[in-house]
């Protein structure tokens, strides 16, 4: 018999915060459900969180681990959780705690009043960095801008997703996912739940500022077409511009008082030429992601728990 919830925690390097994870998740979710089960996706974690997963899965059969081959990524880490996911409704959680695992309760409530989609909306985004925030902000002014499918402002991870929306999600055959992307973009009826980031419960964030950067480039370019679209704007008003330049040189040689060719021609060229260069570089970064499209690899490879495993984590208790 499938749960009534199940609770999705992508897990990288979370040794330090695992145990007291699990024990804030498991008493808040027994409050709201007798039936549910936690999901903890271990994204190639390189420290004890595979083993510690194993012994609390051994004590409490509701910890359900699956280890990913290597590390994927967080979104490729979210795309193992809905494809395991039982329940009929499916929240993911971060495992630093920061998502304030006390809300479920509200979740499930506005789920069962018949919201298919219930976002966690950051109202403060806690102590971050200047810069980190920063971009964190206008990644989310830009994706907001490009999908037009939803307001990306405050938006997170933290949601509850109803067993529709996880089976629209898994209908999707892109390989590079944006996941908060997909869940404007399937739309359903949709519900926000105000929160403040927590502290995180030990340890440090896994995401540095270049990887930030990269994240936000790839999810823009694989979840819309802007950048190419701006590309058509700056060649069709530089079009104008040189029509416009272009007319008013005539005008000065049909007066007798034309300017001096060099410098124009120079910072012509220069303009051009910039505008030609970038606008091949974000075809070739489309071009880029196309390719990775088209090899079809599976989004994550899991490693299957062998006896040899099961029997150590046995030998540790």
């Amino acid at each position: 018999m499938s749960p009534e919830i199940t609770i999705v925690i992508p897990m990288y390097n979370e040794e330090d915060c695992l145990e007291a994870t699990l024990q804030v998740v498991r008493s808040e979710a027994e409050k709201v459900t007798d039936s549910f089960e936690i999901l903890c996706i271990d994204d190639g974690s390189t420290d004890r969180t595979p083993e510690l997963l194993r012994q609390a899965s051994a004590v409490d059969a509701r910890v359900i681990p699956v280890e990913l081959s290597r590390n994927f990524g967080k979104e490729a880490a979210l795309a193992a959780g809905l494809d395991f996911a039982q329940g009929d409704a499916v929240v993911i959680l971060d495992a630093d705690l920061q998502h304030p695992a006390h809300l479920l309760t509200d979740m499930v409530a506005a789920w069962r009043a018949g919201a298919d989609v219930v976002n966690g909306v950051k109202h403060s985004r806690g102590r971050e960095g200047r810069i980190y925030g920063l971009l964190a902000k206008t990644f989310n002014a830009l994706m907001g801008g490009a999908t037009r499918n939803g307001d990306f402002r405050g938006a997170s991870d933290f949601k509850l997703l109803d067993r529709q929306v996880v089976d629209a999600i898994r209908a999707c055959p892109e390989r590079h996912r944006f996941f908060r992307g997909l869940v404007a973009w399937v739309g359903f009826r949709t519900e926000d739940i105000p929160f403040h980031v927590q502290e995180r419960a030990a340890g440090d964030t896994k995401w540095s500022k270049r990887a930030l950067v990269r994240y936000s480039l790839r999810n823009l370019l694989s979840f819309s077409a802007l950048p190419l679209r701006l590309i058509a704007v700056a060649g069709f008003s530089t079009l104008v511009l040189a029509a416009m330049m272009a007319g008013w040189t005539l005008f000065r040689y049909l007066r007798g008082d034309s300017l001096s060719g060099f410098p124009t021609v120079i910072l012509l060229q220069l303009m051009l030429g910039g505008l030609l260069l970038t606008s091949l570089g974000v075809i070739s970064l489309y071009l880029a992601e196309m390719f990775e499209e088209l090899k079809r690899r599976p989004v994550y490879l899991y490693r299957a728990p062998r006896t040899s495993d099961r029997r150590a984590d046995a030998d540790t208790e």
